[in-house]
């Protein structure tokens, strides 16, 4: 596995106390006025693909940390705040950690970021890639059993990839800003069951993102729900700097509150 249980416990209790003390003061404060939605889930995150080259050029190896690392899994956490300002309009504040950590060895030498990797020799991989996204979205559709939303998304892509091998060591980190497509919609199935999708996404030029979610909610009380997550994150560049095309399908629980 990719990391002990005591680390994912240990990582999702301390994410999600202070990601919920910081986001509480501010949901509190909306919601006197408008309608707040607050939605954290965690669970497990698994890879079925990952190829990675830096530099993007003879100077560098080709490999893949799925076939090195194997699928997971992975500490999988999202907290996701809605804030319905005004009939229709509404705002959006995703944070989504994703960190994968593995002892492995390569079959052969591997040239990444500037440093050769000796083969059949044991070396620290990590594999970060954290999501903070904020966005605008309107509802198309809003009626009784079916909400359709559409708007955008401006995602912040905080990316490193790490090798350690005894006293070497070299790392690749990226942190932009990346535009998304978002659409997203509920149906009402009965006065309990509500099933739902989303996806943030956007192809063309060097590169892809994409994250496309189902979600199921069991409405158990007034304000709150419990669900279940299903979603696949999936993209990457083909740029100069790097190569970089990876999947990762996750599976988790979650809590919704309405205030």
């Amino acid at each position: 596995m990719l990391l002990k249980s005591s680390d994912v416990k240990n990582f999702a209790q301390k994410y999600l106390i202070a990601c919920t003390t910081m986001l509480m003061p501010l949901t509190t404060a909306m919601a006197a006025e408008n309608t707040v939605s607050l939605r954290l889930s965690a669970g497990s995150s698994f890879q079925s693909k990952n190829d990675i080259q830096t530099p993007n050029s003879a100077e560098g190896t080709r490999f893949s940390l799925f076939d090195a690392a194997g699928e997971g899994p992975a500490a999988a956490t999202r907290l996701e705040l809605n804030w319905q300002y005004k009939p229709r309009h509404n705002l959006r504040i995703m944070l989504a950690p994703l960190t994968f950590e593995e002892t492995i060895e390569f079959e052969q030498p591997v040239a990444f970021a500037g440093v050769t990797y000796s083969a059949n020799q044991p070396l620290e991989a990590s594999y970060q890639f954290n999501s903070w996204r904020v966005g605008y979205h309107y509802s198309v559709i809003e009626n009784n059993n079916f909400n359709l939303q559409l708007g955008g998304t401006l995602k912040v892509r905080d990316a490193e990839i790490r090798l350690d091998q005894g006293a070497t060591a070299s790392s690749d980190d990226d942190l932009g800003l990346v535009p998304l497509l978002y659409v997203a919609g509920k149906y009402q199935i009965n006065d309990n069951w509500i099933l739902g999708a989303d996806l943030d996404g956007l192809a063309g030029g060097p590169g892809r993102a994409i994250d496309i979610g189902v979600t199921l909610d069991y409405q158990f009380a007034d304000r709150f729900r419990l669900g279940a997550d299903l979603r696949i994150l999936e993209g990457g560049a083909d740029v100069e700097q790097v190569f970089n095309f990876a999947q990762f399908n996750s599976l988790a629980l979650a809590l919704s509150a309405v205030f």
